[in-house]
C-alpha cells in the first residue's frame, strides 16, 4: 500500500502523494457526508411536523454540538499519538494508547453527560425559547446527552481507525448509520398511517414520538455503529487489535499518555467550547427574530453541511498523512501532504458552493414545506456560498496542523475570529437586515478565518510546534 511507503522512508512522487491524499480522502469524505444526510433526515422529517418542531430541534443543535465537540476534540489526543506511533512503526506502544483511551474517554463523556443532563430542561428557557417550543427542546436535547458516552465511543473508534490509515470501514458504517436513521426516524417520529402505492392500500406503523422519536432514532443509529466501530478496532485492525495479541493489558491511564493527549486536546476542546459558545450567542441574536427565522437558521446551518462536510473529510485524511509523516520524522513530506490536502479541501468546497448557490431554494424545501422558511433559509445559503474556498482553507489547514499536535495557536485563531468578527458583527447586522444580516457576518467571519490558516500553514510554524 503507498500509506506504508512513509513509514518504510520510501521516496513518494507528487503524483503518489496525490493518489493517497485521494484515497483516503474519498472515504473519509463519505463517512462525513453520510454524517450530514443525517443532519438532513432528521430535519426534513421533523420539519413536516411543522414550524414549531423545527423550532424546539434548532434552538439546543448548538448547544448539542458543543457537547458532542467537547467528547471528539477529547478523542482526538489520544488517536493523534496512534498516528504517530503506527507512523513510527510502534504497534505495541500504539495498542497501549488505544486501551487507555477507552477508558480516559469513557469517564470523560460521563461526568459530560451528567453535566448536560443536569441542564436539559432550563436550557431552552435560557436561549430565549418560547414556552411552547421549550419542553420538546429539552427532551431533544437529553436524550442526547444521556448517550454520550456511547457516542464517544463511536468518536474514538473511528478516530483511531482512521489515523492508523483505514478509511473504508469508518466510511462504511457512518453510511449504515445513515440508513439505520432512516428506518428508525420513520418508525419513531410518524403516527401509524395509511397510503396508497400504486394501486394498493397500505398500513405504515409508526409511534408517533415527534421530536422525541427523532432524537430516539438517531441516537439508536449511533449506538450500533459505535458497538461495531469499537468491534473492527479492537477484534480486527491491523496493528492495533488488542484482542489479537497477547501482552500485558493495562487500561489505566499513565501520565505520559495523558499530558500528551492533554496538549492536544485540551486547546481543542477549549476552541469548541468558546466557538460553540459564540454559536448559541448567534443562536440568541437570532431567537428575537421569530419561530421562522430560528427554523430557517437551524435548517440553512444542516443544508450548508452538504458543502463543507467534503472539507471535514479531507481534513481527517490530512491528519493521517501529516501525523503518520511526522511519526516517520519526514517534516517535508508532512509540508507536501498540508499544501496538497488543503488545496483539495478548497477546490472540493468551492464546486459545493456553486452547487449550493444554484439549487439552495430545492434544498431549503426538502427540509421544509414552509415558504417563507424555505426563503429565508435559501437567501442565508446563498450568502454563505461565497465563503466556502476560504472556510475550506481553515477547516483543512487546521486538520493538517492536528496531525503534528499543533492545537494551541489554531485553537487561539479559530475562536477568535468567530468571538471577534462574527458576533459583534452578527449583533450589529441582525437588527437592521435580520437573518440575512447574521449570516452576511458569517460570511465575513469565515473568509477572515481562512485568510489567516493559510498564512499559518505556509509560513511552515506549525511544523516547529507538534508533539
Amino acid at each position: 500500500m503507498l500509506i506504508d511507503k512513509i513509514r518504510s522512508g520510501e521516496k513518494l512522487s507528487f503524483g503518489q502523494q496525490l493518489k493517497l491524499t485521494a484515497q483516503l480522502s474519498w472515504p473519509a469524505m463519505m463517512a462525513q457526508l453520510s454524517s450530514m444526510m443525517m443532519q438532513y433526515i432528521d430535519a426534513a422529517m421533523v420539519g413536516h411536523l411543522g414550524a414549531d418542531p423545527s423550532a424546539a430541534v434548532g434552538l439546543v443543535s448548538t448547544s448539542l454540538w458543543l457537547f458532542w465537540g467537547i467528547c471528539s476534540a477529547v478523542t482526538m489526543g489520544f488517536s493523534v499519538q496512534v498516528a504517530h506511533s503506527i507512523g513510527a512503526s510502534d504497534h505495541a506502544r500504539g495498542r497501549r494508547i488505544l486501551r487507555q483511551s477507552i477508558v480516559a474517554c469513557f469517564l470523560f463523556s460521563l461526568v459530560v453527560a451528567v453535566v448536560g443532563a443536569a441542564i436539559a430542561w432550563p436550557l431552552p428557557h435560557w436561549l430565549g425559547g418560547k414556552e411552547n417550543i421549550c419542553p420538546d427542546a429539552s427532551i431533544y436535547f437529553l436524550v442526547f446527552v444521556l448517550a454520550l458516552p456511547l457516542f464517544t465511543m463511536n468518536y474514538l473508534g473511528g478516530g483511531m481507525l482512521r489515523c492508523s490509515g483505514n478509511m473504508k470501514v469508518p466510511g462504511g458504517l457512518n453510511v449504515m448509520m445513515c440508513v439505520l436513521d432512516v428506518i428508525f426516524n420513520f418508525l419513531l417520529i410518524f403516527p401509524t398511517r395509511e397510503i396508497d402505492l400504486a394501486g394498493m392500500h397500505l398500513t405504515l406503523p409508526g409511534a408517533g414520538l415527534g421530536v422525541l422519536g427523532a432524537a430516539l432514532g438517531t441516537a439508536g443509529a449511533e449506538i450500533i455503529t459505535a458497538a461495531l466501530m469499537m468491534y473492527f478496532l479492537c477484534f480486527r485492525q491491523d496493528g492495533l487489535a488488542i484482542a489479537k495479541v497477547k501482552e500485558p493489558s493495562n487500561f489505566k491511564p499513565t501520565m505520559d499518555v495523558l499530558r500528551k493527549a492533554l496538549k492536544v486536546s485540551a486547546p481543542m476542546t477549549l476552541e469548541h467550547v468558546v466557538i460553540c459558545g459564540a454559536q448559541i450567542a448567534v443562536t440568541v441574536i437570532v431567537a428575537p427574530l421569530g419561530v421562522m427565522a430560528i427554523a430557517a437558521n437551524a435548517f440553512a446551518v444542516t443544508a450548508e453541511s452538504l458543502c463543507y462536510m467534503p472539507g471535514y473529510g479531507i481534513s481527517e485524511a490530512a491528519t493521517t498523512l501529516v501525523g503518520q509523516s511526522y511519526g516517520a520524522k519526514r517534516q517535508d513530506l508532512a509540508k507536501r501532504f498540508g499544501y496538497i490536502t488543503t488545496g483539495m479541501g478548497m477546490l472540493t468546497m468551492s464546486i459545493m458552493g456553486v452547487v449550493m448557490y444554484i439549487f439552495a431554494a430545492d434544498v431549503m424545501a426538502l427540509m421544509s414545506p414552509v415558504k417563507d422558511i424555505i426563503d429565508l433559509g435559501a437567501g442565508a445559503l446563498r450568502i454563505e456560498a461565497f465563503a466556502e474556498p476560504m472556510f475550506a482553507a481553515s477547516i483543512v489547514a487546521y486538520g493538517v496542523m492536528i496531525g503534528v499536535g499543533d492545537t494551541v495557536l489554531p485553537a487561539v485563531m479559530n475562536f477568535s475570529s468567530i468571538w471577534l468578527v462574527r458576533v459583534p458583527l452578527a449583533a450589529w447586522l441582525a437588527p437592521t437586515m435580520g437573518l440575512m444580516g447574521v449570516w452576511l457576518a458569517m460570511c465575513i467571519e469565515l473568509c477572515f478565518r481562512g485568510a489567516i490558516f493559510l498564512w499559518r500553514l505556509i509560513s511552515g510554524a506549525w511544523l516547529k510546534k507538534g508533539l
